[in-house]
């Protein structure tokens, strides 16, 4: 049984297998329907139970989709329909019963603490859909839509410019395990998680954290970011804003990049806050894209978890 909770959790031959088996089974699809299965359907007659604490488009509904082409089917639960999280039962309790239901989980929570303490208890593995930790799967559609464009991410330069929030702690993670090069653009006030960090390090990640975004950006291959208020962040808003301002990705920070770079942003956009409408809407975006490919990205994670 193959739980994902961190990309640093997995060897680099996992990782690669869902990355390519995401790309083959894409491939393969040729012009079915969103909703049509897959030829080889390892979910069929099963069950994904996927909880919801945060509110949800992209994760929803390609996950949806991801086991809908899988052969499955999938149970959605949000947080005030069920007794997890309302204090009338605890996590253990919780992971016992969803194990007699289903197959598989995706939970999408504030806290990574409630991943780790679900997977003790259950019997059936559990996917990461995004904690205030990390996002792992938004990074492995990253990868695949990286490679889709521009070939092998190994050795090339990956610019992440503004909040260094989960979604950057993920990508710190995946460099990693596929060897590509990171150069993390923002303030010191919100660098990304000091334990990730440390961890890189030890593994001899090729990172550089800056407060200089034009650094950052410069001869990269791809430019992403994300927002600045992430769900559930308490802090002064108007303040961080101030603080970040310099850190939007616009023509300034793109021509710092290669000519050739793509800009990525795992959604949804503030426009004109941490991106601007011409970078989002510009040539070098490849935003719909990324966001697509989380459908064929999950079901490589998906693949990997049940077999």
């Amino acid at each position: 049984m193959n739980s994902f909770i961190n990309i640093s959790d997995l060897k680099k031959e996992d990782l690669r297998f869902i990355i390519d088996s995401a790309k083959q089974r894409k491939s393969n699809r040729g012009e079915k329907q969103h909703s049509e299965p897959d030829e080889t359907q390892p979910l069929k007659g099963k069950t994904m139970i996927m909880i919801f604490e945060k509110t949800s488009t992209r994760t929803r509904i390609s996950f949806d989709l991801a086991v809908k082409q899988l052969g499955g089917s999938s149970i959605i639960l949000n947080q005030d329909e069920i007794h997890y999280g309302k204090g009338d039962e605890t996590i253990k309790d919780t992971a016992k019963v969803l194990s007699q239901y289903a197959d598989i989980i995706m939970i999408r929570t504030a806290s990574h603490k409630n991943v780790i303490e679900f997977s003790k208890y259950l019997e059936i593995p559990i996917i990461n859909g995004l904690t205030n930790q990390g996002h792992p799967c938004q990074v492995m559609s990253d990868i695949l839509t990286f490679e889709e464009l521009k070939g092998d991410i190994k050795n090339k330069t990956i610019a992440w410019i503004g909040d260094g929030n989960n979604v950057s702690n993920s990508l710190i993670e995946a460099a990693s395990k596929f060897d590509f090069y990171l150069k993390i653009g923002c303030p010191k006030k919100y660098y990304p998680n000091s334990a990730i960090v440390k961890m890189a390090k030890k593994n001899k990640c090729k990172l550089l954290i800056t407060d200089d975004p034009i650094k950052a950006a410069k001869d990269s291959d791809c430019v992403m970011t994300d927002k600045w208020i992430s769900m559930g962040d308490k802090v002064d808003k108007n303040k961080k804003k101030r603080i970040l301002k310099k850190y939007q990705v616009n023509k300034k920070i793109m021509k710092a990049a290669k000519s050739d770079a793509i800009f990525m942003h795992c959604l949804p956009a503030s426009r004109e806050e941490e991106v601007t409408s011409e970078v989002m809407d510009g040539k070098q975006s490849v935003v719909w894209l990324q966001a697509f490919n989380r459908i064929h990205a999950q079901k490589g994670i998906i693949e990997w978890c049940i077999k």
